[in-house]
């Protein structure tokens, strides 16, 4: 036994169960399309039905393994269960919203597979929420009942003064006599299946989740996902890793996302596996956890891979037996150092929306790109690149109204048609709670009079072979000189230089200026040879795309989901005042990097310097 590891074992990952693994993309697709072509044929299977028939044949084979505790296939079954007949028992009927505020565990799993077999929905609250912010996504969904984490209870108090309606709440743990516990009014229950006649059974139709975007362009907005959104993740991604018995999973993304929620718990479930729950990230523990809990698998998304790349070496992330990583935003400058450093054999980085229908995989592992869409399932993502105007954020038009199609290699924004057929759920929008929300996403009349397409609001390009790169996000792109500027672009180029660690680039107004002039947050390793970064941006960028500004930092910002926040950057602008951060100017008078001071910066205001 592993010192420290709980007593619940997974069978290990026998030499034979590799050899027998798929070879080639063709194989990988092919698995993903023989999970998921049952799933519309038996409407009435859900995700928790799944997992009822695994611990019918599982049994005591474990599933969710956390320091907290462990679930077997057998226990996490009854534990939802439970859940169930608790939903049930309060008023919770089709379609009624149960809020959970709680961090990663595996009773979170435990509760919404519980809530959610007998139709309620489930709100999945972001646990860094609090205030008026959480008030908002709580009162987004009207909620009948709220469930709330004992160590959570205090951000949860500071929404109550805010919300709208009157939920039941509930609290899990102990130490607060003012709210019924909901642990103690379920493990009164017996765990045994619920009858048909005490139920009612959801289909694949019927909504399940309500998983929240990151907000960063707002206030976050609940989207809808199905219970077919469900089963398709899991079994699709089940079949893209091959997961097989003898995995392991590890899972420290935020479980009320879609990515640390569904696909990675879903996937290695549905194929047997189990998986290692982890609260949050961190760069220190995160090898000395996959090894401790001998993982096979593990799920990735936004900067996180960046980050471990910068950590101290441990002689742990030599020991590992990670076979397979999989997410997606590891950005091109990272990809290639990232597998090398740490012997990952295979990286599946993949592109998809919680609420949208445009998805792709790079099954071949091809650096730095999200993926292509082979032309045997064209038809199951139909999606398209449309030349975008960013001055009005939106794609343009040709004189007769219509949408134009990117040529290769140009960039535009991704978007995925719309169609209503029940045989191909997974081409549908399924939207926000809010109407108004939802239309702001839709494009109409794009090709042809009538036809609807999903907007991803993302920038991308596809090359000669048909895989596609990432470019920006339609709110970070900004014009400068009459060009356009892909921060992501500018953030590659910075953080090749050595001795920058992370950079975070942003459009800045400047009085009397056309568009916005680039600006870049910096974090760094050791001081920098500002000459040297000219010259080496100089190198990189055509001039319109240098940043003019560099402010010094200690570190950035940051969502859950590792996307840079950039909000207050842009309202600090280049000021020296704002903070206490150090601010440079590319001085075009001395062709250098300056100290950005209070007269510097009076100069540029009142138009004294040509930009």
């Amino acid at each position: 036994m592993i010192p420290g590891r709980p007593v619940v074992q997974a069978p290990t990952l026998r030499e034979s169960d590799a050899a027998a693994r798929p070879a080639g993309s063709h194989r990988v697709w092919l698995r993903a399309l023989e999970l998921t072509a049952p799933i519309t044929k038996t409407p009435d299977r859900v995700l928790p039905t799944v997992i009822d028939e695994l611990a019918a044949h599982l049994d005591e084979a474990p599933a969710l393994l956390s320091d907290r505790e462990s679930l077997t296939y057998r226990a996490l079954t009854e534990r939802a269960n439970r859940y169930g007949g608790w939903a049930l028992e309060h008023g919770i009927g089709t379609g009624d919203a149960v809020a959970l505020f709680m961090p990663n565990r595996p009773e979170y799993l435990a509760i919404w597979l519980g809530v959610t077999r007998v139709g309620g929905v489930v709100a999945l609250l972001n646990t860094n929420l609090a205030g008026s912010a959480l008030a908002h996504c709580i009162d987004l969904v009207a909620p009948r009942h709220v469930i709330v984490a004992a160590e959570l209870i205090a951000p949860f108090m500071t929404a109550l003064p805010h919300l709208a309606g009157a939920a039941t709440i509930w609290v899990h743990g102990t130490g607060h006599d003012d709210f019924p516990r909901v642990d103690l009014d379920v493990d009164r229950r017996a765990g045994e299946p619920l009858g048909r006649a005490d139920r009612r059974p959801p289909t694949i139709e019927d909504r399940a989740l309500y998983i929240y975007t990151s907000g960063t362009t707002g206030l976050p907005k609940a989207a809808s996902v199905s219970h077919f959104r469900l089963m398709q993740w899991s079994h699709w991604f089940a079949g893209l890793m091959d997961v097989r018995g003898g995995d392991r999973m590890y899972d420290c993304l935020p479980m009320y996302h879609s990515v640390g929620g569904v696909v990675a718990p879903g996937a290695a479930l549905v194929g047997g596996a189990s998986v290692a729950l982890r609260e949050k990230f961190s760069a220190r523990d995160f090898w000395r956890d996959v090894v401790r809990w001998d993982c096979t698998l593990f799920q990735y998304i936004g900067e996180l891979c960046r980050y471990l790349l910068h950590a101290e070496p441990t002689a742990c992330e030599a020991e590992h037996r990670i076979r397979l990583c999989c997410g997606n935003g590891l950005r091109p400058d990272v990809w290639e150092d990232f597998k090398r450093r740490f012997g990952i054999p295979r990286i599946l980085e993949f592109y998809a929306a919680t609420e949208g229908n445009v998805s792709m995989f790079n099954v071949e592992g091809k650096p730095g790109a999200i993926g292509r869409i082979p032309p045997f399932l064209a038809h199951r993502f139909p999606a398209a690149l449309v030349r975008f105007d960013v001055a009005r954020e939106a794609p343009a038009r040709d004189a007769q109204g219509r949408c134009i199609r990117c040529a290769t290699n140009e960039v535009g924004e991704a978007i995925g048609k719309i169609v209503e057929d029940p045989s191909n759920p997974g081409r549908r929008f399924e939207a926000y709670t809010s109407e108004e929300a939802t239309e702001q996403k839709i494009l109409r009349d794009v090709f042809e009079p009538g036809d609807a397409w999903f907007r991803t609001g993302d920038l991308m390009r596809r090359d000669e072979d048909d895989y596609y790169y990432f470019i920006d996000r339609v709110g970070d792109t900004f014009r400068w000189k009459g060009e356009n500027v892909a921060t992501l672009e500018v953030a590659e180029a910075i953080c090749a230089f050595p001795g920058i660690r992370e950079a975070s680039v942003y459009g800045v107004a400047v009085p009397g200026a056309d568009g916005r002039a680039g600006m870049a947050a910096v974090v760094l390793d050791a001081e920098p040879d500002l000459a040297a970064l000219r010259a080496h941006l100089i190198d990189r960028l055509p001039g319109y795309a240098r940043p003019l500004f560099l402010r010094i930092r200690s570190e950035l910002d940051v969502t859950t989901t590792f996307k840079h926040a950039k909000h207050e950057l842009v309202r600090q602008g280049y000021d020296p005042a704002a903070s206490a951060d150090v601010v440079y100017f590319d001085d075009p008078e001395r062709r250098a990097f300056v100290g950005l001071d209070q007269a510097l910066y009076e100069r540029i205001q009142r138009g004294r310097i040509r930009l």
